[in-house]
């Protein structure tokens, strides 16, 4: 009786998505691996069995925090724990770690590249969560000089990122900081007038960059502005930093509708560098079309509106703060690397969730899928006895 209770409990619109969405990785990662796998001396069923592996870890990860009383993650002990841990592990990146890319990411623990910044993600999400509803009284009365310094901490640790540098985490850390603080349910305070100013920086970026000399040697040296010069004109620099985003250009023409078949892509082939991670949706888009590509993205906009849902229907601020953070994670990731991968956003570094390759992400996502099933749980529980 008790494992149908808590089977009933588990809400579907969330685990069911999410088992599909990371099954399928698993299976794109094995085919979008094989050039990869034949120029670093390995195969692609290695690929497979380590984000098999991952993908394992993950549901036991989920599993826990599904079971987990969400109270025990606002101990401040356990808060100041975290804070400090991923700030050290931030530092240690910066300091010891070798670069990847033009980046310093990622900690070599031999079964697996530890990537901090995915779990700052997590980090922010619980921090601001436990903050603002213990300050939720104050709120009203200076929503700033409140916020400051939750701001001021969760900044440091943002700046520690920006210095890898990796500005496609970046810009997820600072949106999630975005959403949360705008979430208080404090309309007056809510500082809507950032969101405006981050797309006018935007649209202020891509036309000085389209206005300016984008073959000096300031351009051709730094990894990051390479990025940017492929987004403002990728076919002038085909040859070099454009290469990328017109070979993923090519594969989603190739895909066509129903795509050329498992397996069978030719831009995996050593044409896309980043295959099997950040334009593993090209692959899939070559493989097995736009109709795929369009029901990985329902299923990821299945799991971000009912992360909102949750949200909005939570019996306390903490509960919606949780959503809100996660719904703002999953849906900024996907949106720069879709748009990445289009060519409508500057490509970053960002993966699609639970579909690209990568221990770290899956591991920082599996994590928000318990958390989004224990509010769920909390809520069907609340609601069946009131």
């Amino acid at each position: 009786m008790g494992k149908r209770k808590h089977l009933h409990l588990l809400d579907w619109y969330i685990l069911i998505p999410f088992i599909l969405l990371s099954l399928l990785g698993i299976v794109m990662v094995y085919s979008s691996s094989t050039y990869i796998a034949i120029h670093s001396g390995t195969t692609a069923l290695d690929f497979l069995i380590k984000q098999s592996i991952y993908f394992v870890v993950g549901l036991m990860l989920m599993y826990f925090f599904y079971r987990l009383n969400l109270s025990k993650l606002r101990d401040p002990v356990f808060i100041k724990a975290m804070f400090w841990g991923i700030t050290a592990l931030l530092v240690f990146v910066l300091i010891f770690s070798g670069r990847v890319n033009g980046a310093k990411g990622w900690i070599n623990l031999g079964f697996i590249n530890l990537q901090p910044e995915e779990f700052l993600k997590i980090v922010i999400i619980l921090y601001f969560a436990d903050y603002i509803d213990a300050q939720k009284t104050y709120l009203y009365e200076d929503y700033f000089s409140v916020m400051k310094p939750a701001w001021g901490k969760m900044i440091i640790l943002v700046l520690l990122v920006l210095l890898q540098p990796d500005t496609g985490g970046t810009a997820i850390d600072l949106f999630i900081i975005l959403v949360m603080s705008m979430s208080t349910g404090i309309k007056k305070h809510r500082p809507s007038n950032l969101m405006f100013l981050l797309f006018l920086s935007y649209f202020v970026m891509v036309f000085m960059l389209s206005h300016m000399n984008l073959h000096g040697s300031i351009w051709t040296q730094h990894y990051q502005l390479q990025r940017l010069v492929a987004f403002v004109n990728p076919f002038q620099n085909v040859r070099t930093s454009g290469r990328q985003l017109v070979n993923s250009y090519y594969a989603v023409s190739n895909g066509g509708l129903f795509g050329v078949g498992l397996g069978n892509s030719v831009q995996k082939m050593g044409y896309l560098p980043e295959a099997n991670t950040d334009f593993i949706l090209s692959i899939i888009a070559e493989e097995l079309g736009t109709f795929t590509v369009l029901i990985i993205l329902f299923l990821l906009l299945v799991i971000i509106l009912k992360a909102i849902r949750l949200g909005k229907k939570a019996t306390n601020l903490y509960d919606t703060l949780l959503c809100y953070g996660i719904s703002a994670y999953f849906f900024i990731e996907t949106l720069i690397n879709v748009g990445a991968v289009i060519g409508v956003l500057p490509i970053s570094g960002v993966t699609l969730p639970l579909i690209s390759y990568g221990g770290s992400s899956m591991l920082a996502l599996c994590i928000c899928i318990g958390i989004l099933l224990n509010v769920s749980k909390r809520e069907k529980r609340y609601y069946s006895e009131n």
